[in-house]
C-alpha cells in the first residue's frame, strides 16, 4: 500500500466508526488490500478461519463493493 491507500483507510475506517452499530466493518479481524481491485477486505473470520459472516468490501473511494453480511 501506498500513502494514497493509506489514507483512503483512515477515512473509511472513521466514517464507519461514526456509523456505529450500522458499521460494515464492526466485527472485523482482518484488514487486506486487493491491489487489483483497489478495495479493502475486512474479514469477520477468526479462530483460523472459521467464520459466521461473509467479508465487508470496501474500495478505495469509499464507495462499498460489498456490505458484507451473516452466511448462515
Amino acid at each position: 500500500m501506498g500513502s494514497k491507500e493509506i489514507a483512503a483507510l483512515i477515512e473509511i475506517l472513521t466514517r464507519e466508526n461514526e456509523r456505529g452499530q450500522e458499521s460494515h466493518v464492526l466485527g472485523s479481524w482482518t484488514i487486506s488490500f486487493d491491489k487489483a481491485k483497489g478495495a479493502f477486505t475486512f474479514d469477520k473470520c477468526e479462530n483460523e478461519g472459521y467464520c459466521e459472516e461473509r467479508p465487508s468490501v470496501i474500495g478505495v473511494g469509499g464507495e462499498v463493493l460489498d456490505p458484507g453480511g451473516p452466511l448462515f
